[in-house]
C-alpha cells in the first residue's frame, strides 16, 4: 500500500464518510489525526485548536507517541504498548479502521505515528503527502476548536517493524549502510544544539531528510526517492537502518523508502541522544 495519500484523495474519502458526530450517534471508519510538532515549540495543541482538518484529532507526541526513561534510552523512546494502544483508543481508533496523519512540517513528525502504529500492527495508516500546507492549498476547511470522539477498541502489539538498539546499530554501520538523517551539519559535529556530544556513530553515512523533501513540501517522486537511496547504497537487498536525534524524524525516513518501493528499514528508537548519552559509545566528525 502506498504510505502517502494526497489532500484531494483525503477530501474525498472524508466526503464518503459519516463522520462522527459531536452529538456522539455515528462513526466513521476513518481517523484523522494531527501530529503537529516541533522541537523547541510552539505546542502543537495550540495550533490544532487554531484550525485543523475536520474531524481531525489532536495527537501529542511528547506524551502519547514516546516514553520517558534514562537519557540512555534517548529523548523520544518508544511508549509502553499498553499507552499507545490507551492513546489510539482515545483518538477513536478502532480494529478495522483506516487512519490518515499529517503535520505542518512535511511529515517530519506525523510519520512518528505512521511508524509507531505499523510497528504495532495497525497497517492501514498513511501519511498526508504536504501536511496541512498541502490541505490549504487544495482548497480544504479548517475547522476550530476541540474535537469529541467515542473511544475506539483497536488492539495493537508490537513487533511488526524492524528495531534496532545501540548494539545493533553498530552492526548494521559495519556490515550494512546506517543512514544518519540529521542535518549535515549535525552529522559532521560542527553543531549541536541538543544532545552532550556532537556527531555521528562511527560507520554511518549521511543522509539528511531535508533533502527526500521537494519545495512543495510533499515527499519526492518514488523515482527520485529510489535513486537518492540508490547514491547512498541502498537498494532492495542491502541491510538498512535509520536513525536522527531522537527516533522521530528517522520515522520519515522509512516513510520515504517505503515511497520508494524498498523495505522499511530497521529503526533505531533512541538514535544519537541514546548513543551520544552512553560515554562508552564512540563518536565520529567530520563528513566520511
Amino acid at each position: 500500500m502506498n504510505p502517502l495519500i494526497t489532500a484531494a484523495a483525503l477530501d474525498a474519502a472524508l466526503g464518503s464518510e459519516t463522520l462522527w458526530s459531536r452529538a456522539g450517534r455515528r462513526r466513521s471508519s476513518l481517523r484523522v489525526l494531527d501530529v503537529r510538532w516541533k522541537l523547541g515549540g510552539p505546542p502543537g495543541r495550540d495550533e490544532f485548536a487554531k484550525g485543523h482538518i475536520p474531524s481531525a484529532v489532536y495527537v501529542d507526541l511528547d506524551t502519547e507517541l514516546a516514553g520517558h526513561g534514562l537519557p540512555t534510552d534517548g529523548r523520544h523512546p518508544l511508549p509502553p504498548i499498553a499507552d499507545l494502544q490507551a492513546a489510539a483508543r482515545s483518538w477513536g481508533l478502532s480494529d478495522g479502521d483506516a487512519a490518515v496523519v499529517y503535520d505542518d512540517v512535511s511529515g517530519t513528525s506525523a510519520a512518528r505515528a505512521w511508524w509507531l502504529l505499523r510497528h504495532a500492527g495497525f497497517d492501514n495508516v498513511r501519511v498526508l503527502d504536504g501536511g496541512l500546507a498541502a490541505w490549504v492549498a487544495a482548497g480544504g476547511a479548517l475547522e476550530p476548536g476541540e474535537s469529541v470522539v467515542a473511544p475506539g477498541d483497536v488492539h495493537l502489539e508490537y513487533g511488526q517493524l524492524p528495531v534496532l538498539d545501540a548494539d545493533a546499530a553498530a552492526a548494521v554501520a559495519a556490515q550494512g549502510v546506517l543512514l544518519d538523517v540529521r542535518a549535515g551539519e549535525r552529522f559532521r559535529g560542527e553543531v549541536e544544539p541538543v544532545d552532550p556530544r556532537a556527531g555521528h556513530i562511527p560507520g554511518a553515512v549521511s543522509a539528511p531528510t531535508a533533502d527526500t523533501i521537494g519545495v512543495d513540501g510533499r515527499l519526492l517522486p518514488p523515482e527520485a526517492l529510489a535513486e537518492r537511496f540508490a547514491a547512498l547504497g541502498v537498494d532492495a537487498q542491502a541491510k538498512v537502518g535509520v536513525y536522527c536525534g531522537s527516533g522521530v524524524t528517522a520515522a520519515h525516513a522509512a516513510l520515504a523508502m517505503e515511497a520508494a518501493g524498498l523495505p522499511i528499514p530497521a529503526l533505531y528508537p533512541g538514535s544519537f541522544s541514546a548513543w551520544s548519552n552512553d560515554p562508552a559509545r564512540p563518536v565520529a566528525v567530520g563528513a566520511a
